[in-house]
């Protein structure tokens, strides 16, 4: 008696392998289950995560976002197994500003064709930055839409809900005149700038992602995919050192635009560009573009990934223990009384 063959799946041919699909998930599997916290009450592939509640007094705190263009230099470069690093450490560092702890991660893979591997690369890096941050892989969606994505293509997109004790939530009220701000390192571009990185680097300068990149001893790759720094263990240290009074985490719109949405009113952010060493690629974008020097500080974090403020007399302390944890500030300006906004000194 013959086998009976297989029949060809007509949604396959369509665009959509449900196979290819599954079998991606079942690679993952063992990764997603190994960010599991003691408070996850479901399992993986249930329609709902279930995740048990906070105690009383405890304040939710949700972020979304997405990792945005950077996705293009991911897909030029072949390269899957950071970009999720990148989306679990900025929705981190979003919700960490209002002093929250992340509890867990839910994300969005969409593209025209699932191809197992690279989902596996994708979820590889999710996996790392949510068992860093001590955050659950909760679930997710993965959606195979051929005609809406272009081939090759995809989009990663997440959602974090984090908790903080209701006297802890960070507002940014008691910022006052004579506050210091500490700006602390990123480690690139994070996940902003990147349309405009990219027209400068592929589009006038001619380069490739695996061309060396002017003045640095790295690849247009290694500078472009440097993963969008976690500042939750060093801001943890922190808040037991001193008291906080306001942070931001500096992604699209710069200083320029992070650091008024915690200011209260009467308070202006005063920063000194000397403050601190902008990094070549920066320089490069600038010159290179013809970038006006303004709009540089809008567009990319040119060094600072993330804005603490503190009291003066308390500033010592915080650059003590900021260096202790491998994460070191720099007082890059200070706060002074006018309308709620930043003025470069320089």
């Amino acid at each position: 008696m013959k086998s009976k063959q297989k029949q060809p799946s007509a949604y396959a041919a369509a665009g959509v392998d449900i196979d290819e699909m599954m079998t991606g998930l079942d690679q993952v599997k063992r990764m997603v289950n190994g960010t599991a916290t003691p408070d996850v009450l479901s399992k993986l592939g249930s329609f709902g995560g279930l995740f048990r509640a906070p105690g009383r007094d405890q304040v939710l705190v949700a972020s979304t976002d997405g990792v945005g263009t950077k996705l293009n230099v991911a897909v030029r470069a072949d390269r899957h197994d950071t970009i999720g690093q990148d989306l679990v450490n900025h929705c981190v560092n979003d919700i960490l500003v209002q002093g929250a702890e992340p509890l867990f991660f839910l994300d969005y893979v969409g593209t025209a064709r699932l191809s197992a591997a690279k989902f596996k690369a994708i979820l590889t890096g999710l996996c790392k930055a949510c068992k860093a941050n001590g955050c659950a892989l909760l679930g997710g969606e993965t959606a195979e839409m051929p005609g809406l994505y272009p081939q090759g293509e995809y989009d990663l997109v997440g959602t974090i809900i984090g908790s903080v004790p209701r006297k802890q939530l960070m507002t940014g009220e008691t910022i006052k005149a004579g506050d210091v701000m500490i700006g602390l390192p990123s480690t690139g571009l994070h996940t902003n700038g990147f349309s405009l990185a990219r027209r400068i680097l592929f589009d006038l300068a001619g380069l490739e992602v695996d061309d060396r990149f002017p003045g640095m001893d790295a690849t247009v790759a290694d500078v472009l995919l440097a993963v969008h720094r976690s500042y939750l263990q060093p801001i943890r240290k922190l808040r037991a050192a001193v008291r906080i009074h306001g942070m931001a985490h500096i992604t699209g719109g710069g200083l320029t635009d992070n650091v008024p949405r915690v200011l209260p009113a009467g308070a202006l952010a005063v920063v000194d560009r000397h403050a601190w060493t902008v990094p070549v690629y920066f320089r490069y974008f600038m010159e290179r573009g013809e970038v006006d020097r303004d709009e540089m500080y809008r567009v990319f974090n040119m060094g600072i990934g993330y804005v603490v403020i503190v009291r003066e007399k308390d500033a010592p302390i915080a650059l003590k223990t900021l260096r202790a944890a491998r994460c070191p500030g720099t007082i890059i300006g200070r706060i002074e009384r006018g309308q709620p906004g930043v003025r470069y000194a320089t």
